[in-house]
């Protein structure tokens, strides 16, 4: 049945009144549906046939008439008049010969009438009619709309781009592509909830075709974020023939004072947040225990000042962008590399098929991904103890090393003159809430939380980066509805990173967002003096910002959950004198902190990577743990359509453990090393 959402306005109408108004033609046949709807959930379904028999009767010419055939037929289907309701199909293929819809539920008319041949002729004419929808052209059209959206998307169009994207979906919603894009154009408009399903497309199917990184946004589940990453490991990378790629083997280094050769590979080794993360520990690499690669995979530029200084301090400098993912490796490979960093994950431009050669007999996730590859050729991960303790390492593929802070900066970044408040767009006398994260960071349960915030501080405003107009006029609309004022939410245009970094000050306290926190925007806002206030979760993005937090000094900004960070910020805005400690402890660790000890950072990650070396001549390289990742994504896809929101370690693992228990009394399960360990299974 065709229907819309009912409206209380239309149902609370008597039948008198619909019916004068389908007989003036007055009711819109959409109103039409509410009605019909509301009276057949109401067990009313002989009201619904009238109203439709009376709107048929007086709207000849109406153009959508075959869809209120169309209901009319099944409401009376539902009634268990069979031959009204196929009367009713008849008329409305009369009106739309290639409506699918009635043709299907005709024939089912036909067949439970106990006519089975004509069943199958009127399925047949539906088939033969719409023979020219060969898979040829079905493929045809799939590829057309996902260029259409691609370049809307491209374009900055993301309501035309979202749309678009649908349709292909709904075309083949076995196909990832449209699906993947779809999701983080949602996430990117805020639009909640993210994921909507449809009679074509179920909640499996969007949730398969999520990206990782989009995954990330969504849910803090890291146990089904690495069976994720698993299974797109496999769609997006398979099996190469690598056949003409022989394993490298490690040299043996350790002790011979020779140099150890690093390769960084990333798409990001430009002006980006990435690039500005790594240029000082490139410049601070002691080039008498490290030889270093790097090898750049992403769009042209000219004039940036980032690869400008990268160049400078590099061994060697490749740009391997124009080679295919073999030639690629062969490169790496003819290179020597000891040990390969991986430095963009499943990130956009990423070239992860290049580390399926194994072209160092190293491979290493570090800095451009917040996760695990979930990858049989991703052997180390580099972290921090913030980020993954050590009763979170079974959430990872890869073998865990640790620094003192996983988010690198550069200290010297130039930033522009301070502005005033009244220069940014903000109030002076209040208090600023702000979170410069990017939007699609921005989740409903995060921004219910920053309403519940502003309204027990009614003295404040929330400042946040821009996501264009429908964007933003979306937010303040929900903020409204959550009885805050929209003139409440400010938004900051775009700005040269310099000018941004300026203004950062102008804020009293930075707003963390949950699932996915802030990464180098909470170590910009702590670097300018901005305090930042965020909760962990479980999973690598969700723990990242109270990582930066602990580097910078302050562990006073990290709550415990969302509550206590609803009520500490609120607390902060009540009683500024608070906060003015925090700030005066910020300015006073600023440079002995961990957040800015680089040169500390930079011989960190040269023992670990002399570590790694040492481990593979001794044939030790780590093997990727990949047990059971099926299982655990399919469970996977279960757990996060029950709960998208913060749920403790304990609950998380026992909900996790239950299902397992489920499913091995159904047929047995291997056990692995992550929550179905072997006394488990025996137990079972």
């Amino acid at each position: 049945m065709v229907t819309n959402n009912a409206s209380a306005t239309v149902s609370a109408r008597s039948l008198a009144e619909i019916l004068e108004l389908a007989r003036t033609q007055r009711l819109p046949f959409n109103e039409l549906f509410q009605f019909a709807e509301a009276r057949s959930g109401a067990e009313q379904k002989i009201e619904a046939v009238e109203a439709y028999k009376v709107w048929i009767a007086f709207n000849e010419t109406h153009p959508y008439l075959h869809l209120v055939y169309f209901n009319y037929s099944v409401t009376l289907r539902q009634l268990g008049d069979v031959a009204g309701s196929i009367n009713a199909l008849r008329a409305c293929l009369k009106l739309d010969s290639r409506f699918g819809p009635a043709h299907i539920n005709l024939g089912r008319a036909l067949e439970d009438s106990g006519i089975a041949t004509q069943a199958i002729l009127q399925w047949r004419s539906f088939v033969d009619m719409t023979a020219d929808s060969t898979p040829d052209k079905l493929t045809h059209r799939l590829l057309a709309l996902q260029h259409i959206g691609r370049v809307m998307e491209n374009a900055g169009l993301m309501e035309d781009a979202e749309a678009v994207l649908w349709q292909a979906i709904e075309l083949r919603p076995d196909k990832t592509e449209a699906g993947q894009h779809w999701s983080a154009l949602r996430q990117r408009q805020c639009k909640w909830p993210t994921l909507v399903t449809s009679d074509h497309v179920s909640m499996r199917q969007l949730l398969d075709a999520m990206s990782p990184l989009t995954l990330a946004c969504f849910s803090d589940d890291p146990l089904f974020q690495l069976a994720k990453a698993y299974r797109y490991n496999k769609s997006f990378v398979g099996r190469p023939d690598t056949s003409g790629f022989p394993r490298k083997t490690p040299k043996q280094k350790t002790g011979t004072g020779q140099r150890l050769r690093v390769g960084y590979v990333s798409s990001d080794l430009r002006d980006h947040a990435v690039g500005f993360a790594l240029r000082e520990v490139l410049e601070l690499h002691d080039k008498r225990s490290v030889e270093i690669y790097a090898y750049y995979c992403g769009d042209p530029v000219t004039g940036d000042p980032t690869q400008t200084r990268m160049k400078a301090v590099v061994d060697c400098w490749r740009d391997i962008a124009g080679l295919d993912d073999a030639e690629a490796a062969r490169q790496i490979a003819d290179d020597d590399i000891d040990i390969l960093v991986d430095v963009n994950g499943y990130t956009k431009h990423a070239r992860t098929k290049i580390f399926a050669y194994r072209p160092a007999p190293v491979i290493v996730n570090f800095c451009g991904y917040p996760g695990t590859m979930g990858s049989p050729f991703h052997h180390y991960i580099i972290a921090d103890e913030h980020i993954i303790p050590p009763e979170s390492e079974i959430y990872y593929s890869e073998k865990v090393l640790r620094i003192a802070c996983n988010q690198p900066i550069d200290r010297k970044r130039v930033i522009a003159e301070k502005p005033s408040r009244r220069e940014a767009g903000l109030p002076e006398d209040v208090f600023v809430f702000a979170c410069f994260n990017g939007m699609q960071k921005i989740t409903q349960e995060t921004f219910a939380y920053w309403m519940k915030i502003l309204a027990a501080t009614p003295d404040s405003v929330l400042w946040l980066l821009t996501g264009g107009d429908d964007v933003d006029k979306r937010l303040r609309q929900v903020a409204e509805n959550a009885g805050v004022a929209p003139e409440r939410l400010i938004f900051a245009p775009k700005a040269p990173n310099a000018k941004h970094l300026a203004r950062i000050p102008l804020a009293d306290l930075f707003l963390d967002t949950f699932p996915y926190g802030a990464h180098s925007t909470a170590a910009d806002a702590l670097t300018m003096g901005l305090p930042v206030l965020t909760f962990p979760g479980k999973s690598f993005a969700a723990r990242f910002c109270h990582s930066i937090v602990a580097a910078a000094g302050v562990p006073e900004l990290i709550c415990s959950d969302p509550q206590s960070y609803i009520d500490k910020a609120v607390g902060f805005a009540k009683i500024p004198r608070s906060l003015a400690k925090v700030r005066e402890i910020l300015q006073a660790k600023r440079e002995t902190s961990a957040l800015r000890d680089i040169p500390a950072l930079a011989r960190r990650l040269e023992e670990l990577f002399w570590q790694m070396q040492a481990e593979s001549e001794r044939g030790k390289t780590p093997v990727p743990d990949l047990n059971n990742l099926d299982i655990y994504y399919d469970i996977g896809t279960e757990l996060v359509q029950e709960n998208t929101g913060f749920l403790d370690h304990q609950a998380y693992r026992r909900a996790y453990h239950d299902k397992l228990a489920a499913w091995h009394d159904y047929a047995p399960l291997p056990h692995d090393r992550r929550l179905w360990l072997q006394e488990d299974a025996a137990q079972q």
